[in-house]
């Protein structure tokens, strides 16, 4: 049984929705405003794979995306940027995806984030501009909105993801 997490409060009628359910409507969400941007989305069969859908990108060129879930902490969107444990410990997703789709369900939005864009371990994108002013190694959610992408940019988002996921060669 999947663990349930508080959502909503409204007047007392509080809803709890179990984690397989949140999961499969950020999926549902990502999806469609992939498809609203003009993109071919592609959804692997079986629920074995390390990503949980797919852009067409042509050719044998596949976007890989793994869905998540935001929830609000202090001005920030924020979201687990390992992999759940099924045995193996948390894993990052290097290698196993390309980006990061995540629905954040107080706004309605949607947001794409490369995996090297964010820490390995939780990601957080700010909503607004620090109090302090600081403006350095502060990744802000307006720059990763889905309106924002376009084919070319998922195309080199995947590459550099691809790329970086390849080990090294040292032949000296």
């Amino acid at each position: 049984m999947g663990r349930s997490y508080f959502l909503s409060d409204s007047r007392h009628n509080i809803t709890y929705v179990k984690t397989a359910t949140k999961g499969n409507e950020a999926e549902a969400m990502i999806m469609a405003a992939l498809v609203a941007r003009g993109f071919n989305v592609l959804v692997p069969w079986g629920g074995g794979q390390p990503y949980d859908l797919g852009v067409d990108l042509g050719g044998s060129d596949l976007l890989k995306v793994q869905c998540k879930t935001g929830w609000s902490e202090k001005n920030c969107i924020t979201f687990n940027t390992r992999s759940t444990d099924h045995g193996q410990g948390r894993r990052p997703y290097v290698g196993l995806a390309h980006i990061f789709g995540v629905y954040f369900p107080p706004m309605k939005s949607v947001y794409l984030v490369p995996l090297d864009a964010v820490g390995s371990f939780r990601a957080y994108l700010r909503l607004e501009p620090a109090r302090n002013n600081q403006k350095r190694k502060i990744s802000f959610a307006s720059d990763f909105e889905i309106q924002r992408w376009s084919f070319e940019s998922l195309r080199e988002a995947q590459e550099k993801a691809s790329f970086a996921a390849e080990p090294e060669l040292n032949f000296a």
